[in-house]
């Protein structure tokens, strides 16, 4: 099998909990599947909300699927900055005293007193994927990527391993425009 792995762009977007959906969407709302995503069970939504920021908004904003037991916003740290918010790379689910704001929906609007952050690139790998490019679940590392003319070479990449992943990695649109990424880009783990 090969060493590589799909490197994906994923864009700013919001996960809500069912109450949060409702008051946002009116009573009894349910998400609407837009498209499905790579990893499985995850999907797009016909759903988009308003984040508001102490600066400015951004409009239009995609919610992914399925409803979750916590809401979270994940921006670029440029989507962060430019409405005010000061969102701390994390993980996905470490929310605790992360970025605060606002989301505005056609019939509410919910205020998260934390929630906002910068998603930490990862690769999401099954337990056979994992075993074979020699990775354990919360490991570290490097992945080298060959785009035309921004070839790279990122830290920091955390490995999460679960048998309800499929084999892709994911950086934010920031790092995706710095290394000039491209639909079928794929990576490999560097070791020095």
């Amino acid at each position: 099998m090969s060493q590589e792995f799909i490197v994906e762009t994923s864009a700013r977007h919001v996960h809500v909990t069912q109450e949060a959906l409702e008051i946002l969407f009116g009573k009894g709302a349910a998400l609407t599947k837009k498209k499905d995503l790579s990893q499985p069970g995850q999907f797009a939504c016909e759903e988009r909300v308003e984040v508001v920021g102490p600066k400015k908004s951004l409009a239009n904003v995609s919610i992914l699927g399925p409803v979750r037991s916590a809401c979270q916003v994940e921006l670029s740290a440029t989507d962060a900055r430019s409405i005010g918010i000061a969102a701390p790379i994390r993980e996905s689910g470490d929310i605790a005293g992360s970025g605060a704001c606002k989301l505005v929906g056609p019939c509410g609007e919910v205020e998260l007193s934390e929630g906002v952050i910068v998603a930490k690139r990862h690769i999401h790998l099954t337990p056979a994927d994992a075993e074979e490019l020699g990775v354990k679940d919360k490991d570290v590392v490097y992945v080298k990527v060959d785009t035309d003319g921004r070839k790279a070479i990122l830290g920091d990449v955390v490995c999460r391993v679960s048998d309800k992943f499929a084999r892709a990695m994911h950086i934010d649109t920031d790092e995706s425009n710095a290394i000039g990424a491209g639909p079928g880009l794929t990576g490999t783990i560097w070791r020095m």
